[in-house]
């Protein structure tokens, strides 16, 4: 049986107000509702290795979700972050910390992980993808164009693969390219797959 078909008789449940992972979960054809939005600090306990910061993320978001899960309801939350050098970059807090951002990555690789948690009323999964992102060199001129035109605020690590950065600069991707985008929803299809087989 098909996963869409499986999912009928659930209520998978998208905590996430990125279009991005909207539009993944629509695109691959799962029967999705999307949650109310609600608050989630996001904080991780200092020395938490940067790999499993997003791990722990997904996590906290799902045990933030206020509303008691009814039985059939599977609720997905996910993080996703930057990594260079081991240090955790996060969304950038003005347009000289995105263009600081995008200097550090420019001709370097580096690490996008996601995290994703499923939760039901009976049962928790969370696991993540990792994928190894590699820039060409660019131009100053070249950063501040895509900072002023794109607007990259939101995003961990300043940048959308899915903008124009992600088609004139990156040279390469190891690993799952939807996964830069937010959501690794190879991934997710097959986890989702095994959580309602259990």
């Amino acid at each position: 049986m098909l996963l869409h078909e499986k999912l009928a008789p659930y209520r998978l449940l998208l905590a996430s107000q990125s279009p991005r992972r909207r539009e993944l979960i629509a695109s691959c054809g799962l029967p999705h509702a999307i949650a109310p939005r609600y608050d989630c600090e996001e904080r991780y306990p200092a020395g938490t290795p940067a790999e499993e910061v997003p791990l722990y993320l997904s996590h906290l978001k799902s045990a933030a979700y206020p509303e008691p899960l009814a039985a059939g309801d599977i609720l997905l939350t996910a993080d996703t972050v930057v990594i260079a050098d081991g240090e955790v970059l996060g969304k950038p807090c003005d347009r000289d910390d995105a263009v600081r951002m995008l200097r550090r990555l420019s001709g370097r690789s580096h690490t996008v992980v996601t995290g994703v948690t499923l939760r039901s009323p009976e049962r928790t999964r969370t696991f993540g993808a990792r994928s190894e992102v590699h820039f060409r060199p660019l131009a100053d001129e070249e950063i501040a164009y895509y900072v002023d035109t794109c607007r990259p605020y939101d995003k961990a690590g300043s940048y959308g693969i899915q903008e124009w950065i992600g088609y004139a600069a990156i040279e390469r991707i190891d690993g799952s390219f939807y996964n830069v985008m937010g959501l690794p929803i190879q991934r997710v299809y097959v986890e989702l797959d095994r959580f309602l087989d259990r």
